[in-house]
């Protein structure tokens, strides 16, 4: 048994109806293809309205950009900045300002404030760093995500930049924190704590927190080493290739090798192939650095973005053979 057509007209449409002529059941006789006034008004009444529609969504479009640039889209959170290898450089809009900016310039950001319990050490002897992570209540923050396998990361720096450490120090159920720490030579050095923050309400705040620390001695500061594409440590040599720009989010990649060449098996360090690191001269702002996943043609791949022009230290950490190197670098942004 065949489908019965539907007796509603089809706007936009001309409509074609069968029916069998009275007393003669073998002819078809096809009434008129013309559509009646009422349909005809109707159809064009629904087409002005799709044209202003679509007017207007155009206007829209020159006036205020793309539609994720007027939105906020979730494309701009720093947890979702993602990359391709390959990608070229490229820039931030301006939802993502503060991927670009630098941080840990100071003790309270985005709600969060670093509370120091310790804060004076003696110069190549051993001590301990110990501090919580207030909120905006000043209660002990306990909750924090885990990043690149750790809840907290602390760097650790001397104002010349010298003497970089990197810890992971353990929480007590109060919110205190607490890592063994040696600063081995006098001076006033930098502690910056980097965390992800979970609040009551599952929101998610990426931070950095920095404070200074003080060893009291005679205070001799080193100028940064000359810039240079490789160095070596720990019998292995590390080149990179990249050239950072103000504002931009660029590929920098780093390759090791062996004295005689050949690239050593690299193993996982928090997470990935490497950590990076980049601080900025003067100030000592501290810099967030994306790292691929895996390894790209045989190198550690990194996407750094500088917020302006100076003179930047980067460390990057790896690991072979169960034990963990940092390669330092001076890189000259224009």
């Amino acid at each position: 048994m065949g489908e019965r057509e539907s007796d509603v007209p089809v706007l936009g449409s001309v409509r074609v109806a069968e029916r069998r002529a009275a007393g003669h059941d073998g002819d078809v006789r096809a009434e008129s293809a013309v559509p009646d006034r009422a349909t005809l008004r109707l159809a064009l009444v629904v087409g002005g309205l799709v044209l202003a529609v679509l007017f207007g969504f155009g206007l829209g479009r020159i006036n205020s950009g793309t539609v994720a640039a007027a939105s906020g889209s979730p494309d701009s959170a720093l947890a979702e900045h993602t990359h391709s290898p390959g990608t070229g450089a490229h820039s931030h809009e301006a939802g993502q300002a503060d991927a670009a900016a630098a941080g840990g310039l100071a003790v309270s950001h985005a709600g969060y404030t670093l509370s120091p319990l310790s804060g004076e050490f003696t110069a190549g002897q051993p001590g301990e760093l110990r501090f919580q992570i207030r909120d905006g209540q000043r209660r002990a923050v306990t909750r924090f995500a885990v990043v690149h396998d750790k809840p907290m990361h602390v760097i650790v720096v001397r104002r010349d930049l010298t003497g970089y450490q990197h810890l992971h120090p353990i929480m007590a159920t109060d919110g205190t924190w607490s890592v063994p720490l040696t600063l081995p030579r006098p001076g006033v050095w930098r502690a910056y704590a980097d965390f992800t923050a979970l609040a009551d309400d599952g929101r998610q705040t990426a931070t950095t927190l920095g404070v200074d620390l003080v060893a009291p001695g005679g205070y001799l500061p080193r100028g940064l080493p000359a810039v240079t594409t490789s160095t070596t440590v720990g019998g292995f040599t590390v080149a990179y290739q990249g050239t950072p720009e103000p504002g931009l989010t660029v590929p920098v990649s780093f390759r090791v090798t062996t004295p005689d060449g050949t690239s050593p098996v690299l193993e996982r360090y928090l997470g990935a192939y490497g950590h990076l690191v980049a601080l900025r001269e003067g100030d000592l702002g501290y810099l967030h650095v994306h790292p691929e996943s895996e390894l790209v043609d045989g190198a550690i791949q990194f996407w750094l973005t500088t917020p302006g022009s100076g003179r930047y230290r980067l460390y990057l950490d790896f690991a072979t053979a169960g034990e963990v190197r940092t390669a330092e670098f001076t890189v000259i942004v224009p």
